[in-house]
């Protein structure tokens, strides 16, 4: 796929100001003791029952603060993600990754704020690579100062791998727990870490990874090249692409998830 990375993830402050308030939020806020009162009330899963296509419709009326890139609909995203896939001829596990891989962002309509939800994500109890866009914003996050957390590994160690490493709220870890039980490994790795862009496309905290991770991160930048540079203002087509979704999706999921 032929892209221009330059044209996407520009952060400058004069394109979209709000983009850098909602980091500025983010970077403050997201604290251990935030992430586990986070992880908290909302795991387990414990929001009620709802299809896929309730989920589905309710980005209908979300649009991430946090993106530099679109202005479009939530819904719009999922499904140029999912149809940049699909007509690249990749396999149909994929293709649902593409289309579900934010429905996490319901966090939205359950109340929370959007810095809790969306944006980049990132470890919390070490210290915070200069990688992170907007870096210089963690200067307002207490965890920075304390030393339990202010080091390269802070409460981790070497290797520990990502699995015992508490990454920061949101849409990306929320999804993952709702869909852990029904799609396949690469498919959770993709939803669970496609917003660590520090890590995918910058390397930073390879310290902490376990080579099952770097696998991991193969899948990520490999949906990546589809998540990101699919990105347009041109909506889909989606009352024609709709029957494509819906069979997907029921050859895939069950009819409701546990939220």
């Amino acid at each position: 796929m032929s892209h221009d990375p330059g044209a996407f993830r520009n952060f400058d402050a004069t394109r979209r100001p709000s983009v850098a308030e909602l980091y500025r939020e983010n970077h403050a806020l997201q604290t251990v003791a935030e992430v586990r009162r986070k992880r908290a009330r909302f795991l387990p899963l414990r929001h009620g029952r709802m299809s896929v296509w309730e989920a589905i419709e309710s980005l209908e009326e979300i649009v991430d603060d946090s993106d530099p890139d679109l202005g479009l609909s939530q819904l719009d995203h999922a499904l140029q993600t999912a149809e940049s896939l699909r007509l690249a001829g990749a396999e149909p596990w994929l293709v649902l990754t593409g289309f579900v891989h934010d429905l996490g962002k319901v966090l939205c309509t359950f109340g929370e704020p959007q810095w809790a939800v969306v944006g980049d994500t990132f470890p919390v109890g070490c210290a915070f690579d200069d990688r992170i866009v907007h870096a210089e914003l963690f200067a307002a996050n207490p965890d920075r100062e304390d030393p339990k957390y202010a080091t390269r590994t802070g409460m981790y160690t070497e290797a520990c791998g990502l699995d015992q490493v508490l990454m920061s709220w949101g849409h990306d870890e929320y999804l993952y727990h709702v869909l852990r039980e029904h799609l396949p490994a690469p498919a959770l790795a993709i939803i669970r870490y496609h917003s660590f862009y520090a890590a995918h496309q910058a390397g930073a905290y390879d310290h902490l990874m376990d080579d099952a991770d770097r696998e991991r991160m193969g899948w990520v930048r490999r949906f990546n090249a589809h998540d990101l540079y699919s990105k347009s203002e041109s909506r889909p087509d989606w009352p024609r692409l709709r029957p494509i979704y819906e069979r997907l999706v029921a050859d895939h999921l069950p009819t409701t998830l546990d939220w």
